[in-house]
C-alpha cells in the first residue's frame, strides 16, 4: 500500500523569477572560437605510436592548448619509435571531468594495455557522454567499442566532435581536431542515447 501523499508545501507554485539565463548558457557566450587555456588528455601506454602524438601534442600548444599526458602511471612512456612521453597524471588521479577534449593514441600494445583498465573505458565514455571532443587515432577504434560509444555512433549526428583518423594523417586531423575542441561542446551528441 502506497501512504497518502504529503500536503504540498505552498498552496500555488510561484512563478520563477529566472527561466532563461545568459550569463550560466554555455551557448551563449561562444567565446573567440579559439582553444586558448582548453585541457586535452592523451591517453598513453608503452608502445603507443609516438611520432603523431608529438606532431599532435606541437600544433595543440602551438594553438593554446594545455596538454596533458595520461599513462597508468607517472613518468616516461615509451613509444614504439623509442621516444619518451612524460606522463604528468594517472589513470587513477586523473579525472575525465578535468579534460575538456580526450585523444586516444594508436599502436596495439599500448591500445591493449589500455584496454585493460576500467579508468579508461571511464575516460571514454565521459568525455563522449558530456559532449567533448575525441579524437581517435588508428587502432585504438577498439577502446571505443570497450567504453560502448560505437553503438552509439550508428547515426550521423552522435558523430559531432568524434574525429577519427589514421596515423599518417595526422595533421589533417590536428586541424579538425582543433576546430571541433573550440566548440566547446557538441550538443547533438544529446539527443542520442548515451552509451552503456
Amino acid at each position: 500500500a502506497v501512504p497518502a501523499a504529503l500536503p504540498k508545501a505552498l498552496p500555488k507554485p510561484t512563478t520563477p523569477e529566472v527561466t532563461k539565463s545568459p550569463a550560466l548558457s554555455l551557448t551563449a557566450l561562444p567565446g573567440d572560437g579559439g582553444i586558448r587555456t582548453r585541457k586535452v588528455a592523451i591517453l598513453a601506454a608503452d608502445g603507443v605510436t609516438g611520432a603523431p602524438l608529438v606532431t599532435l601534442q606541437t600544433a595543440l600548444l602551438a594553438a593554446g592548448a594545455v596538454v596533458w599526458v595520461i599513462a597508468p602511471r607517472l613518468g616516461p612512456v615509451l613509444t614504439t619509435d623509442n621516444r619518451l612521453l612524460e606522463a604528468l597524471g594517472t589513470l587513477e588521479n586523473s579525472s575525465p571531468v578535468l579534460f575538456d577534449a580526450l585523444v586516444l593514441p594508436d599502436g596495439d600494445p599500448a591500445v591493449a594495455l589500455l584496454g585493460r583498465h576500467g579508468q579508461v573505458m571511464e575516460f571514454v565514455s565521459n568525455q563522449y557522454r558530456h559532449g567533448k571532443t575525441l579524437l581517435v587515432l588508428g587502432s585504438s577504434k577498439s577502446l571505443l567499442a570497450q567504453a560502448g560509444v560505437a553503438n552509439a555512433l550508428s547515426s550521423g549526428p552522435s558523430k559531432a566532435g568524434i574525429v577519427m583518423a589514421n596515423s599518417d594523417n595526422i595533421d589533417a586531423a590536428a586541424k579538425e581536431f582543433i576546430a571541433a575542441i573550440a566548440k566547446h561542446r557538441h550538443s547533438a551528441r544529446e539527443t542520442n542515447p548515451a552509451p552503456i
